[in-house]
Formats: structure tokens, C-alpha cells, sequence
């Protein structure tokens, strides 16, 4: 199984053109397609990042989409695609809804990812947040954190070991039906819980193998993650692995000779290690970075100046 152990930072990236909310995406994203997201891809794995990440709306309504847009590629499809171009960066669903489909089907098509890729899968796991979405798919939006609760454990025994994996629960249950290819990774792919609110912190501590919080500022962190260790500690868990994530604020490593807007960290090389270096001090194991870019080009060049430069310095 994949870990980031304490006391490390591991760096990932969201990539872009995936998904294109603005609140993130940068304008020359609207013209760009696979072939920028491979040179993203290639670029992260060439530089050492520990994983490249893939949103998941399967589909926007309208009173949404002039914020959200409608541009959400399918993390499955998409992580597949490229791993086939990737060597070594793993691959992160940031977050799968996977109370959208049964679970035996998101166990199916993330063994298979996790299988071609040689154990490279991280199945970040989320609630949802969009209404229209469930109710278009049949799916009880007000229940949506007590069946994510039963599709984790669900999931956590489909894509262990067992061929013919076992589960009674009080949505789903199966038995007797075998699923190949199983996974690659042995016992099986962590289950990182992505969300910030109390359930989901709680769900993350007691049912996940990480938590991925949604965008906390940085002094919001430190008191939940005091309490998923309560919580670990509480049940027994302390012992197993456990990665902390957490959101970097937006970078630029060096000058801009541009607007950066006013929340993004900048700097030289060293200034910067030094505004990351309090969330390794806090207990996190692996910070999401996102740059600011106006050009494919220019995020290649940042993505290299600091792994080369930035990354180094927090080892």
C-alpha cells in the first residue's frame, strides 16, 4: 500500500485542464487538451512529484456551471491515459463521488487502473456537494454521508485480496462474485476520505488510510488533525498508517513579473521552503501544490524550479 510516513512532505499536484472551476483554473487551460495534460503529467513524474490528481463531476447543472464550468474529465478515464505515459507518480482520484455508483463498479474499474499502472492508484474518496447530480442519477442526496460511510467499507473489502470478496451492508451487499484483474498493491489501494466538515474528518480518522481536507486554511488544520489522532488512537488505529494532506496556498517560485493575485505565497526558493515548512512541523505528510501559470510552458518551468529548487530544502 502506498504511504507517506510522518515526520516526510511529499509534494502532488491537481493537474490542470481536467477540471476548469474558477476558482482555479487559469485562462490559457479553456484552449488546452490531452496533450498539455501529458506534458503535465510526464513533467511531475520526470521531477520526483509523488502524484498527479483528477477531480470527478460526472455531470454540472446550469445554475453552477458559470462558476463551476462543465469541464470535469473522468478521473478513471483520464488517470488511465496517463499512466500509460508515466513511470512512477501515483495516481490520485481528488475525490472520486463514489456514492454515484455502486461500488462494486468504482472496485472494478480502480483495480483495473491500479493493476495497469503497477500499484500506482490513490483512491481519494468524497461526499458531493451537487444535488442535481444525484437526483439525475437516482442516488439519495440527503443520505450522501452515510452511503459514502458503507461505499468506503465496501470498497476497502473489493479491493483487498480476495477474489471473491465479501460484504453485507445495509445498501449493498454481494458475495460469491469474483473480480479480476485484482490490484496490484497488496492489501489493497488506501482509501484516502476527502472533506473538512466534523463527519468527514470523522469518516477520514475511523474508516479512510488518509485524509484529504477541502481547501482549510493552514490554522484551521492543526485541531483536526489533533482529533483524527484521538480518534485513531481511540479505536486502535494508531498504529496502522495514516497520510495527512492538506492544500498548499497558490505559489510562484521566484519574482512575478505579473499579477499573482494577493493569496499566492512568492518568492525565492528559500522564502518558499520556509512558508511550506510549518505544515511538515504540524503533522502533514503530503501538501497539494497548485502554481499560478499564464502558459503550459510556464507552469513546465515552475513545476521544475521547485522540485529542483523549493523541494530540496523540506526534505
Amino acid at each position: 500500500m502506498l504511504t507517506f510516513p510522518p515526520g516526510q512532505l511529499a509534494f502532488g499536484i491537481q493537474l490542470p485542464v481536467q477540471s476548469q472551476s474558477t476558482l482555479y483554473a487559469e485562462s490559457w487551460e479553456a484552449a488546452a487538451g490531452p496533450a498539455e495534460l501529458l506534458a503535465v503529467a510526464r513533467a511531475a513524474d520526470q521531477h520526483g512529484y509523488a502524484y498527479i490528481g483528477c477531480c470527478d463531476h460526472i455531470a454540472v447543472p446550469r445554475r453552477l456551471a458559470g462558476a463551476m464550468s462543465t469541464v470535469w474529465y473522468d478521473p478513471v478515464a483520464t488517470l488511465s491515459f496517463l499512466a500509460a505515459a508515466t513511470e512512477r507518480v501515483a495516481l490520485l482520484s481528488h475525490v472520486a463521488v463514489v456514492g454515484l455508483r455502486h461500488p462494486l463498479a468504482s472496485a472494478k474499474q480502480y483495480a483495473t487502473l491500479d493493476h495497469l499502472s503497477g500499484g500506482r492508484l490513490l483512491l481519494g474518496v468524497g461526499a458531493g456537494h451537487v444535488r442535481e447530480e444525484f437526483d439525475a442519477l437516482g442516488v439519495d442526496f440527503e443520505a450522501r454521508g452515510a452511503v459514502l460511510d458503507e461505499t468506503v467499507d465496501a470498497l476497502k473489502a473489493a479491493l483487498g485480496e480476495e477474489e471473491f470478496p465479501v460484504f453485507a451492508g445495509e445498501r449493498f451487499s454481494f458475495a460469491d462474485l469474483g473480480q479480476q484483474p485484482r490490484p496490484a498493491q497488496r492489501p489493497r489501494p488506501p482509501v484516502w476520505v476527502g472533506g473538512s466538515s466534523p463527519p468527514a474528518v470523522r469518516r477520514a480518522a475511523l474508516r479512510g488510510d488518509g485524509w484529504l481536507p477541502q481547501g482549510d486554511p493552514r490554522e484551521d488544520l492543526p485541531p483536526k488533525i489533533a482529533r483524527i489522532r484521538r480518534l485513531r488512537e481511540s479505536a486502535g488505529l494508531a498504529e496502522h498508517p495514516f497520510t495527512v494532506g492538506a492544500i498548499a496556498e497558490p505559489l510562484y517560485v521566484g519574482r512575478p513579473a505579473w499579477d499573482v493575485g494577493r493569496r499566492t505565497r512568492h518568492g525565492s526558493p528559500a522564502s518558499l521552503a520556509d512558508t511550506l515548512r510549518p505544515y511538515r512541523d504540524m503533522g502533514v505528510t503530503q501538501l497539494q501544490l497548485r502554481f499560478r501559470s499564464r502558459s503550459l510552458d510556464e507552469l513546465l518551468d515552475q513545476l521544475a524550479l521547485f522540485a529542483e529548487q523549493v523541494a530540496p530544502r523540506l526534505a
